[in-house]
């Protein structure tokens, strides 16, 4: 077929035909596909469209939103300051649209919903699931683990990916304490957190990436190869190194606009 590719990166094979994507269909892809639908009636631009499953059920069908996609810290688009507030705006504006969203009784999610659910996640909202234009986030891809949770739940994730939250490490792209400081607080600026959600934003990151362990490791159990690769790596062991450095270093996020 013409005007087709494999988009690469994630966990599962998506092709791009023309302006739609189509991605294996999961227990789940029917709840997205109404949770996309809510955001584009409620005006919130920044995720695809849905356009249903296929005839046969075996695949979920998305709109292509044309930009880069699949960035990591070294990239300047998402160095900057720009980038970080644009992303942190991008998440609020998605929380709020999310907000008003009517979860039913058989809404199936990847992610076990979180309390207080105050909006739909999207769980993970990360630089390789963002997309940008002229070197700024635009819209967030890949809603596969969307999930009802508190805001501070994937604040704090997408924090983590974007400041970034590393300890330091060769293998990773990590800041000295003082400047991942204060980019956390520029990113708590732009979203809008309340007192107290900056005093507990980051034991959220610490109790955000162990959470994400903790489903790793029952992934793996229950068989998913991917998610096994993921472990064999030690992207586990890292997620909880990264877990504590944030604990010890970040402590209470300042309101720099007062």
């Amino acid at each position: 077929m013409e005007d087709r590719e494999v988009l690469a990166g994630g966990i599962n094979q998506v092709v791009r035909e023309g302006d739609r994507v189509r991605r294996p269909a999961a227990p789940w892809s029917a709840t997205v596909q109404r949770l996309l639908a809510h955001l584009a009636e409620a005006g919130f631009t920044g995720a695809p469209r849905p356009y249903g499953l296929s005839d046969d059920g075996e695949e979920e069908i998305v709109e292509f939103l044309p930009g880069e996609v699949g960035h990591d810290f070294e990239a300047p688009q998402v160095r900057s300051d720009d980038s970080l507030t644009a992303v942190a705006r991008l998440l609020r504006n998605l929380h709020d649209a999310s907000a008003s969203f009517a979860r039913q009784p058989d809404d199936v999610w990847q992610f076990a919903p979180r309390e207080p659910a105050e909006v739909v996640c999207h769980g993970d909202a990360a630089t390789y699931n963002t997309v940008f234009r002229d070197r700024l986030p635009v819209a967030f891809i890949d809603f596969d683990t969307a999930h009802p949770a508190p805001r501070l739940w994937d604040v704090a994730y997408t924090a983590y990916r974007f400041v970034p939250l590393y300890a330091p490490d060769a293998a990773e792209p990590s800041l000295p304490v003082p400047e991942a400081r204060r980019r956390l607080n520029l990113f708590a600026d732009a979203y809008g957190l309340s007192e107290a959600e900056r005093a507990a934003l980051p034991s959220a990151a610490g109790a955000r990436l162990r959470a994400l362990v903790e489903w790793m490791h029952a992934e793996a159990a229950a068989g998913h190869t991917a998610v096994q690769r993921h472990v064999a790596e030690g992207h586990d062991r890292r997620y909880l190194t990264d877990a504590r450095w944030i604990e010890d270093t970040q402590g209470p996020v300042a309101d720099e606009r007062a």
